[in-house]
């Protein structure tokens, strides 16, 4: 489906998207944008909708013309103008990071709020062909017809320069190096060979338009999976997105996230407080190998990003709520948990359970004893 005009309220949204599990940004806040297009006077990048001042004010929130915005990505003003800077430029854009620190989420508000649109996306696999990152045929038209406008099926990234759009590519190097290098004469010459076409789109090439960039992730535990070639890195101005580093901006985020979860869900509970402080200091002891007061604790191999903090809550909501009729107890976190530090290495449960046997036991509060006195729901 192509992307909607950013200006187009929730209300013109077709029926079928409006019960959708999860809108894209342009859709989801299809008002604020339109509420920042009114009131842009900075001048803008060619080809795009919103000025650098008013894409940085979209993705970190504040008030803009009498209006409040939501904050949707907890991290420095300064990543973010970078990020737009590169876009302006004729150099793609590659953030890095550890998984679960919001690269996708970042990609996609930046393409959102620069070209109106984030769903002209190449997902990266290890079965990514150089077609679907160029373009591909409908066969029973190339068969019939031969090779034709009619009978090409345009990439994502074809798209995007056509259209002089931002283009997302997920997990660029989870792709074989010799796909990932289909991109250079793309991203060097702003064109795409249709060698097939010698007669059509402008003599069988796709120049990018105004506005035409691309935006690709990559996370660090890939590092060395498919490395990018020198040529393709030379290409890209890499941006790393870090962990939240402040607890309290963490745990806000995890709040606000399982109530947006929720209230999608229509489920008339919040976990408590004191629940979602339990969670969010217990990820991010095991995540750093050092605990609040600044004793060592064990690390955890699995990753623990406040992505999967914001999972793990909205489980335990979701079981408190369908099995009991409550918001969730520490003996749910428990298992949660258990569920999240199993996944790469069976050494992490021991972990989580000599933190939990050896930490929790010590602090005070209610959440803390009863997350200690749970610890039997480990599995053994």
């Amino acid at each position: 489906m192509s992307p909607r005009n950013p200006t187009e309220s929730k209300a013109s949204t077709p029926a079928t998207a409006t019960h959708a599990q999860r809108l894209p940004a342009e859709l989801l806040y299809a008002d604020e944008l339109a509420h920042l297009a009114a009131h842009d006077t900075a001048p803008k990048p060619p080809g795009w909708r919103l000025s650098m001042p008013a894409v940085r004010d979209f993705i970190l929130g504040g008030k803009v013309a009498g209006r409040e915005l939501r904050r949707k990505i907890v991290c420095s003003p300064s990543l973010i103008e970078r990020c737009l800077v590169t876009l302006a430029s004729t150099r793609a854009l590659l953030l890095v990071g550890e998984p679960g620190t919001a690269k996708s989420l970042l990609s996609e508000l930046l393409a959102a709020a620069v070209s109106g649109g984030s769903t002209l996306t190449i997902q990266g696999s290890a079965a990514t062909t150089e077609d679907q990152i160029k373009y591909g045929w409908n066969y029973a038209l190339l068969l019939n017809d031969g090779p034709s406008e009619r009978a090409l099926v345009p990439s994502p990234l074809m798209r995007a320069m056509q259209a002089g759009q931002i283009a997302r590519f997920e997990e660029i190097t989870r792709c074989p190096p010799e796909v990932q290098d289909s991109l250079l004469s793309i991203l060097s010459e702003r064109l795409l060979m249709v060698p097939e076409l010698p007669q059509a789109l402008a003599g069988g090439t796709v120049f990018a338009q105004d506005g035409f960039n691309l935006i690709a992730t990559a996370n660090t535990r890939d590092r060395g999976v498919n490395e990018m070639s020198a040529a393709l890195k030379r290409r890209f101005a890499f941006e790393t997105v870090l962990p939240i580093a402040d607890y309290a901006q963490e745990l806000a985020l995890v709040q606000s996230e399982v109530a947006r979860l929720l209230a999608q869900d229509r489920v008339p509970v919040q976990p408590s407080a004191p629940l979602l402080e339990v969670l969010v200091t217990t990820f991010r002891d095991l995540r750093q190998g050092v605990d609040r007061e600044g004793g060592a604790t064990d690390k955890l191999s699995s990753v623990l990003s406040t992505a999967e903090a914001v999972s793990v809550a909205h489980a335990v909501a979701l079981r408190g709520w369908y099995l009991r009729g409550d918001a969730g107890q520490p003996a749910d976190l428990v298992e949660a948990l258990a569920g999240t530090a199993a996944k790469d290495n069976a050494d992490d449960l021991k972990k989580l359970r000599r933190y939990i046997e050896h930490k929790a036991a010590r602090r005070n509060g209610e959440a803390w004893q009863a997350f200690h006195a749970a610890r039997h729901a480990l599995p053994q």
